[in-house]
């Protein structure tokens, strides 16, 4: 019997972004200039099958710096650390590569800068998620202010209404944060935002292919990690662009077919710090099961690219 007809979209961009591949990359030469183990604090990005490829390589990953001997290389994740992290390692003379994403970085410059103004800081973004705490943590405690929904606008505490700026956590949704602003803005006239948008470019652009392509699709995957918060967006983008079945997968292996039975249509997509090999392996296993069409939906092309930090490119 002949497998059932399907289309594939296939959304375009998708997977790895620079800060993810440049981050990958320095696990990877700092493993070959140094050896093994090289010790990384957090997950390097977040996902699995890539920690799980630098593990089998030598890489030691770790929650905290205290975790890691003073004699090994230690490598600081994609998300950025908090200030007090670089300056620990410094003192215990340790060698440490700085592995935050530079779109990242520039949240953190933007955070000091207004600092200095004598500017509070309001920070959009996830309690708990790496990349917030990496930024309240470069500035001292209660100079920086978290706020996760609209409803928070409304209770913020501030020092001082006429001297506020904010930023956000560059993997967020960019509908919600665009009300979340808004928020900001009708509470705190005078607050003061960033030159350009903190939201980084490759979460921006994954999440408006997802809004091309979801109301062609009876379900949408999304090739992601639960603790990647730009995957998560993506699937909560999905199901707000007229998918109802929007569903987050980590491998071909995590697919529900029962629920995908009778199906024409079926979107496609990867958070930023999913490699392609994840995404070819469920195109795979729908070939498997499907007589299968496959349609890109293409709405920006990326040539992005960061360079590694100067100390790996020098000779050991």
């Amino acid at each position: 019997m002949p497998n059932p007809p399907l289309t594939l979209y296939l959304a375009a961009p998708r997977g790895f972004c620079a800060g993810v591949d440049r981050a990958i990359k320095i696990v990877e030469m700092a493993l070959g200039k140094w050896g093994a183990p090289v010790y990384v604090r957090h997950e390097i990005v977040h996902n699995k099958f890539v920690v799980d490829d630098l593990r089998a390589k030598g890489a030691v990953f770790v929650e905290e710096l205290e975790d890691c001997p003073d004699d090994r290389p230690v490598i600081f994740s994609a998300h950025g650390v908090p200030k007090a992290v670089p300056a620990e390692a410094a003192r215990r003379q340790m060698v440490y590569v700085d592995a935050t994403c530079p779109l990242v970085s520039k949240v953190h410059i933007e955070a000091a800068r207004h600092s200095e103004n004598g500017l509070q800081m309001i920070m959009i973004g996830h309690e708990g998620h790496p990349e917030t705490v990496g930024t309240m943590g470069q500035l001292p405690e209660g100079e920086v202010l978290l706020v996760e929904t609209v409803e928070d606008v409304q209770t913020v505490a501030v020092r001082d209404p006429e001297r506020l700026a904010f930023v956000t956590q560059t993997t967020l949704s960019v509908d919600d944060t665009a009300e979340i602003v808004a928020a900001l803005q009708a509470r705190f006239p005078a607050i003061v935002g960033p030159h350009k948008e903190d939201i980084c470019y490759a979460t921006t652009n994954r999440q408006e292919a997802v809004k091309a392509m979801a109301p062609r699709c009876d379900a949408m995957l999304v090739v992601g990690a639960p603790n990647s918060s730009n995957s998560r967006r993506l699937v909560e983008v999905g199901r707000r662009a007229g998918c109802q079945y929007a569903q987050l997968v980590q491998r071909a292996t995590d697919i529900d077919w029962r629920a995908l039975q009778g199906i024409g249509s079926v979107g496609i997509t990867a958070g930023a710090s999913a490699p392609e090999v994840l995404i070819d392996e469920v195109i795979d296993a729908f070939r498997a099961r499907f007589d299968v069409t496959v349609e890109m939906v293409e709405t920006a092309v990326e040539n992005v690219e960061f360079k590694v930090p100067r100390v790996l490119r020098e000779p050991a």
